[in-house]
């Protein structure tokens, strides 16, 4: 494990080193100037970040080729668990008429499979108390509805006291007498049994386990954003998750949800500290693993994609705040670092997670140093192979990840049936492609904005999210892009001062900030989203087959 883990370290290294040289190349040819140097600086910083992403990439890739076929999952469908095993849905403001059929169905196939009497389901509500009557009429209805009621209870508590982390550590204090295991599950969260019972079997026949936590995908979607978005991620994450679980081995990450974890050592060792100045921590999963780790327990990836689902933000308003709440608890963790009790492995997983985020400012002041170069540097002539060179570099390596996993889908006929064979792969990937860089154009500009607010003392919130799907107003879209917009008509000002080759160059990577307000309310629009469920564009598996 320390070799692999020395190896990919290196190769990072070596692929931002290329990365840089590469642009030096295309930067060096009319001498420096400090737009020059500030691009170089920032695009240095940058491809830290883009090197992991490729090396994760390749990894991940060589690893799915050399074992087979994948997609299909592990077995332990008719495992019998010998440990008692809560169930843990923590809901806040939901609409229970989505939360609870999915469950149900997961008790019902546990049943089915014989190992239904060897789990309890506790709904931890933090719900407000507008929402608590009919959360509990629901919830009494279901309980009703099951062949063995007292398997299923109900907690709410009076306040949301450390969000969700303190949600659960609550129950493992208070509630979780008799249990030995836990499955945690969000609101969106969807598993099979034989997921489930995949996770149990792990952890039954691993005793130093700490907690399990299994692939999740997203669900199939009727809206645009969703469907587009989990197209990608779903190649792109099955490729990262294996190459996660081949060099970090039991010391991997912990997403919060779709996961089982030994209660005992969990309730011992998870419970979260303050923030130096008194707040709780948001992003909560990251640094229970990395404590679990630091008192010699295991934190396990199982990177099987069949069974564990979650659902994906409706709309771009959604995924934005959805992913800007991430980035606020995630840059917390600059503050835990140092604490006491973490493995070299369990801080290096703060600090990637940091990362994920912590890079994009340098993606916005790339992006002004370059418009900024085209406008005042008019006697060099524009280095159109450099700049393709460096522009092909940069997005093979960043989207390595993506890239790979869809080329593992063409190369494996079972694989590739699944997605509806090699042309609904093909129209997929390209629609999303496009999606893919409109959207990131716009987070570069979100994520920098909330970064710099919060390093100028803005406190972030944790609110409850809609998951229902929705049309998008041109005013809501207004309201919400029109500082990307600026930022997109400033920058193609002084791209257009080099002529028309820098304007074109430049669209791939930043047109998304001239189309974010179009582009926000297409992806929201039922039409949209209904025209390619018809042709089926970005289907997934679970689509073409339920």
């Amino acid at each position: 494990m320390v070799f692999r883990r020395l190896l990919v370290a290196l190769l990072s290294l070596l692929t931002a080193a290329a990365l840089m040289l590469l642009m030096h190349r295309a930067l060096a040819p009319g001498g420096w100037t400090v737009a020059k140097a500030v691009m170089m600086g920032s695009f240095g910083f940058a491809s830290l970040w883009v090197g992991l992403c490729f090396v994760q990439g390749v990894a991940g890739f060589a690893i799915l080729m050399r074992h087979g076929p994948g997609g299909a999952g592990g077995g332990a469908g008719q495992w019998i668990p010998a440990s008692r095993i809560a169930i843990g849905l923590t809901v806040r403001n939901e609409d229970m008429t989505a939360v609870l059929p999915p469950v149900r169905r997961l008790l019902d196939a546990l049943d089915a499979a014989g190992a239904g009497q060897a789990f309890g389901l506790f709904i931890l509500s933090d719900s407000t108390d507008a929402a608590a009557g009919a959360e509990e009429r629901a919830v009494a209805a279901f309980r009703a509805s099951d062949p063995d009621p007292s398997r299923i209870r109900y907690r709410r508590r009076a306040d949301n006291a450390r969000f969700k982390a303190g949600n659960i550590m609550d129950f493992l204090e208070h509630h979780a007498d008799g249990f030995e295991l836990m499955l945690v599950l969000d609101a969106d969260s969807q598993m099979s049994a034989a997921a489930v019972l995949r996770l149990v079997r792990e952890m039954e026949t691993n005793p130093r386990l700490g907690i399990v936590q299994h692939l999740t995908v997203g669900l199939p979607a009727s809206s645009a954003f969703p469907r587009l978005f989990q197209f990608g991620m779903r190649a792109g994450m099955r490729t990262w998750a294996t190459a996660l679980a081949w060099w970090q081995g039991d010391e991997c990450c912990y997403w919060g949800h779709n996961a089982v974890l030994r209660i005992a050592p969990f309730r011992a060792h998870g419970g979260l500290p303050l923030l130096p100045d008194g707040r709780p921590i948001l992003s909560h999963d990251q640094v229970e693993a990395a404590l679990l780790a630091g008192a010699g327990w295991g934190i396990r990836l199982l990177p099987e994609e069949d069974g564990s689902f979650e659902a994906n933000p409706p709309a771009l308003p959604e995924f934005m705040r959805r992913e800007l709440r991430w980035l606020a608890g995630n840059l917390e963790y600059r503050h835990l670092l140092r604490m006491p009790g973490l493995r070299p492995m369990g801080r290096w997983q703060l600090i990637q997670a940091i990362l994920l985020f912590g890079c994009t400012p340098f993606y916005l002041v790339l992006l002004f140093a370059a418009a900024f170069a085209a406008a005042t540097d008019r006697e060099s002539p524009f280095p159109a192979g450099a700049v393709l060179a460096v522009m092909l570099a940069w997005a093979g390596a960043i989207y390595a990840p993506k890239l790979l996993g869809y080329l593992e889908v063409l190369l494996k006929p079972d694989l590739r049936a699944r997605y509806g064979g090699a042309r609904g792969l093909w129209v997929g990937a390209a629609a999303e492609t496009v999606f893919t860089l409109l959207m990131d154009a716009l987070s570069v500009v979100s994520k920098t904005e909330t970064t710099a607010r919060l390093l100028l003392g803005m406190r972030p919130a944790w609110t409850p999210q809609n998951r229902s799907d929705r049309g998008v107003s041109w005013a809501e879209a207004a309201r919400l892009l029109w500082l990307h917009t600026v930022v997109g008509l400033a920058a193609f000002a002084g791209f257009a001062q080099a002529g028309w080759g820098a304007v074109f160059w430049a669209l791939p990577l930043a047109g998304g900030l001239l189309v974010g307000v179009p582009f926000c309310v297409l992806t929201a629009d039922p039409r949209f989203g209904g025209w390619l469920r018809r042709w089926r564009v970005a289907a997934v598996p679970e689509e073409l087959r339920p």
